[in-house]
C-alpha cells in the first residue's frame, strides 16, 4: 500500500466510522464555532466521498454509515427539522443528490420523500437575479457566488433525470451560460468568486459587479459540479456539452497556474503575493475534476497528468500521520463575501482566512479525488 492508500484507510477506520452524526470529528466549523448539529453541505460532501469509495471498494460499512448519518437529520416523512427551507441557502441542496443514491441503494422510502422536498420546497421557491440565476441565499440577495453551482447542480441534474424533468435541466443549462457570461475572465480563464447583480455590495466592481480576485476552492467547486454534472446527464444533451466545454476549458487554464509541484496557490492568479500558499482543498478539487474530466474523455492527457500530479503532490508536502491518523493541512477553513470587512474579496482577505488541518472540506476532496485515481 502507497500513502495515499494508508491515508484514506486510516481516516475511515480512525476519523469517519468513529464519528457519531451529530458531532463528527471532521467538521472543524461546528468544533471550533460551537455550533448546533444540523444539516450542512460539509458533512454532505463527507457523505458522497464515501459513496464513491464504497463504489470502488464494496465495502458495506460505509454504505451503512452513510444511511445511520443521514438518518440522524432527516425523518421518515421527508422532513430535516434542523434547516428552514426559507433561509434559501443553496449549501443544504448539496446533500440532495445522497438522499437520490440512498433510496436506489436501498429502497427506502424515507430519502425519496426527503429529496422530493427539497425540489418542492427549495428548489421550486429558490428567489433568482433578474438574468434568471439562484440567489446565492437569502441573506445573500441577487448575488452569484460559484460555490453555489456544486451545491445545488449536481443535485439538479440528478433529479432531472430520475423524474424526467426537462426544465431543470434547460434551468441547469441557461443558469450555467449565463455564469460563463458573467463570470468568466478571458485573460486568465478563470472565474470570479462573486458576482452582485445591484453592484452594491462592498465586494462588488461598480461596472462589472464582479468580486475582485479569483479564489481556488470556489473555482475548483465549480470544475467539480461541472464534471459531476457529465457524469449524470446524456452525452447527447446541450447541458453535458457545454459543461465539458466550460470544464476542459477551465481546467486546462488552471493547468498553466500550477508551479513546480504542479499545485496551485489560494489565489492563483497572483502567485507571487506574500502569504499566497498552495491550499490544499482547492488543489484537490482541482485534481479530482482533471481526473474525472480524462476519464469521461473530456479532457486529454495533459490535464489527467496535472491531476495525478497535484494530488501526489498534496499527499507528499501537505499530508502526514500523527499517531497513525492522517492529518491533511493548508486547508482554508471559510472564506465568503459578506457585506461589510473584512470579507470584501480583497487579496488580503483570502489569504488572512483561518488554515486548519482535517477538515471536511479538505479530506472529502482527497477521497473523491483518490477514487478518481484507482478508478481509471
Amino acid at each position: 500500500m502507497n500513502k495515499a492508500d494508508i491515508a484514506v484507510k486510516k481516516y475511515i477506520d480512525k476519523l469517519i466510522l468513529p464519528s457519531q452524526p451529530l458531532s463528527p470529528l471532521w467538521n472543524t466549523e461546528n468544533v471550533l464555532f460551537k455550533k448546533k448539529p444540523k444539516w450542512n453541505y460539509i458533512d454532505s460532501c463527507m457523505m458522497t466521498a464515501l459513496l464513491s469509495l464504497y463504489d470502488l471498494t464494496g465495502d458495506e460499512k460505509l454504505a451503512q454509515f452513510v444511511c445511520k448519518f443521514t438518518d440522524a437529520y432527516t425523518s421518515p416523512d421527508g422532513d430535516i427539522p434542523t434547516i428552514d427551507f426559507s433561509d434559501y441557502n443553496l449549501d443544504n441542496l448539496n446533500g440532495g443528490r445522497n438522499l437520490l443514491r440512498l433510496f436506489r441503494m436501498t429502497g427506502n422510502d424515507r430519502y425519496r420523500l426527503t429529496a422530493e422536498n427539497m425540489r418542492r420546497s427549495q428548489i421550486a421557491k429558490q428567489p433568482r437575479l433578474n438574468c434568471g440565476n439562484f440567489w446565492h441565499k437569502a441573506i445573500y440577495p441577487f448575488q452569484i457566488w460559484l460555490d453555489g453551482t456544486y451545491m445545488s447542480m449536481p443535485f439538479m441534474a440528478e433529479y432531472a433525470c430520475r423524474y424526467s424533468e426537462g426544465e431543470l435541466i434547460a434551468d441547469i443549462t441557461s443558469q450555467l451560460k449565463n455564469i460563463r457570461n458573467i463570470m468568466h475572465d478571458k485573460t486568465t480563464g478563470l472565474y470570479f468568486h462573486g458576482y452582485d447583480e445591484t453592484k452594491s455590495m462592498i465586494w462588488a466592481d461598480k461596472e462589472t459587479g464582479l468580486s475582485p480576485n479569483f479564489w481556488l476552492r470556489s473555482i475548483g467547486w465549480l470544475s467539480a459540479a461541472l464534471a459531476d454534472i457529465c457524469g449524470i446527464v446524456p452525452a447527447e444533451e446541450e447541458l453535458y456539452r457545454l459543461c465539458a466545454d466550460m470544464l476542459d476549458e477551465l481546467l486546462v487554464s488552471l493547468v498553466s497556474y500550477t508551479d513546480e509541484n504542479g499545485l496551485l496557490r489560494q489565489l492563483p492568479a497572483v502567485s507571487g503575493e506574500k502569504g499566497n500558499y498552495t491550499e490544499s482543498s482547492g488543489n484537490l478539487l482541482f485534481s479530482y475534476s482533471a481526473l474525472k474530466a480524462s476519464r469521461l474523455g473530456i479532457s486529454g492527457n495533459i490535464v489527467r497528468k496535472a491531476g495525478e500530479k497535484a494530488f501526489t503532490s498534496v499527499t507528499d508536502l501537505s499530508l502526514r500521520f500523527d499517531n497513525e491518523l492522517p492529518v491533511l493541512s493548508n486547508i482554508c477553513l471559510m472564506a465568503g463575501l459578506g457585506g461589510v470587512p473584512p470579507r470584501n474579496g480583497s487579496i488580503q482577505y483570502y489569504l488572512g482566512e483561518k488554515v486548519v488541518s482535517n477538515d471536511a472540506k479538505g479530506i472529502a476532496p482527497y477521497i473523491l479525488a483518490y477514487t478518481e485515481l484507482c478508478s481509471s
